[in-house]
């Protein structure tokens, strides 16, 4: 059954269609992966797959006969018999499940989710792989069905109620979606704001997604699945401050934490689609509406504008060299002191359809 057409009508489309016309050339010309490259220190970047871990990078030893590694070579040994137990009975545990095994033990789940990232890491395998998953707190809406490991049918829809992200994205099969975009939201406040002022309906056909703030691994896993099943245009919305870029960079590129799982989780096609710093002159947006750079936000700034895949974006540079000047920041409701409804109504639709992203 194909979703029933409630959106603009398809000339509106038009410039996301030679946008998805391009990507799919670039994948075609190179091979499944768009061209790029760089290095660092600690890992390799490709701005085809984002960091990734680097064959000569640091190492560390944890030996069972040194007082200053025995507590945690004891610790990994005990997560390791939990992992192949899960393994040879074929069920699954979240981090969380592992950590109340034995709480005094191991003192916190910060703990756990060390250890965990770390034997992933030595075995070069994803966690799904060790039988453990993670919890989700992501949201997804739109025009998108498919089946969950146990068979259970889920339907996204347009309204106002999103579905929570899977715990096994891998688990998930058949998915079916006519959607034209799919956009990432930073807030879960502006993703329910859209979904309550009928954007995803207005839009539609399109699929929308929070991590609410910092992403978890399942939010990522599923823009990675819809990606590399749909090769739709992907957009991120995020406020307009270097906590945001930051975020979009997790989604785009990934972070040094997860560098060795990056084939699964990043989407270097990605488009920064808005708040940009250069809307908030063009839009005059009062000043009073507008938030000072803290110290913190400056040093945030400073390190996203070094790192290696900025030098493959230098439309993303311009705009955080705006910020940098301006020494102003914006959150996304800012856009609200021109109309309540200003976001959903008039800017994205300005910017999907006439290409407003960089």
């Amino acid at each position: 059954m194909a979703f029933a057409p409630m959106g603009p009508e398809a000339s509106f489309f038009e410039v996301l269609d030679q946008h998805r016309a391009s990507l799919l050339a670039t994948l075609r010309r190179s091979g499944g992966e768009t061209a790029g490259g760089g290095t660092r220190l600690a890992s390799r970047f490709e701005d085809s797959v984002g960091l990734q871990m680097a064959s000569h990078c640091t190492t560390r030893k944890i030996k069972s006969d040194s007082l200053k590694s025995v507590k945690k070579f004891a610790l990994i040994l005990k997560i390791l018999s939990m992992i192949y137990k899960l393994v040879q009975s074929n069920t699954y545990a979240t981090k969380r499940d592992i950590y109340y095994t034995d709480s005094q033990l191991f003192g916190n789940q910060t703990v756990v989710d060390n250890i965990i990232n770390d034997i992933s890491c030595m075995l070069k395998m994803p966690r799904i792989s060790l039988h453990i998953l993670s919890t989700s707190k992501g949201l997804i809406a739109g025009n998108l069905r498919y089946l969950e490991e146990d068979g259970t049918r889920v339907h996204c829809t347009c309204g106002s109620t999103a579905v929570a992200v899977p715990s096994n994205i891998q688990g998930i099969r058949n998915l079916i979606t006519d959607a034209k975009f799919l956009l990432i939201v930073e807030k879960d406040a502006t993703f329910q704001r859209l979904l309550d002022d009928s954007f995803c309906n207005r839009m539609s056909p399109c699929i929308m997604v929070t991590g609410k703030g910092v992403p978890d691994l399942n939010t990522r896993l599923l823009v990675k699945k819809l990606w590399d099943t749909f090769h739709i245009p992907v957009f991120a919305l995020v406020d307009a401050d270097p906590h945001g870029i930051e975020i979009m960079c997790i989604y785009k590129y990934g972070s040094m934490a997860m560098s060795f799982e990056a084939h699964n989780l990043t989407v270097p096609a990605i488009r920064w689609l808005g708040l940009l710093p250069s809307d908030i002159k063009r839009l005059n947006i009062p000043r009073d509406t507008l938030i000072p750079l803290t110290k913190q936000d400056q040093l945030k700034l400073d390190s996203v504008l070094k790192r290696p895949y900025v030098t493959c974006q230098p439309f993303w540079r311009r705009e955080m060299e705006i910020m940098a000047d301006s020494k102003l920041k914006a959150e996304i409701q800012a856009l609200t002191f021109l109309s309540s409804d200003y976001l959903s109504r008039v800017y994205l639709p300005n910017k999907l359809k006439f290409g407003g992203w960089i």
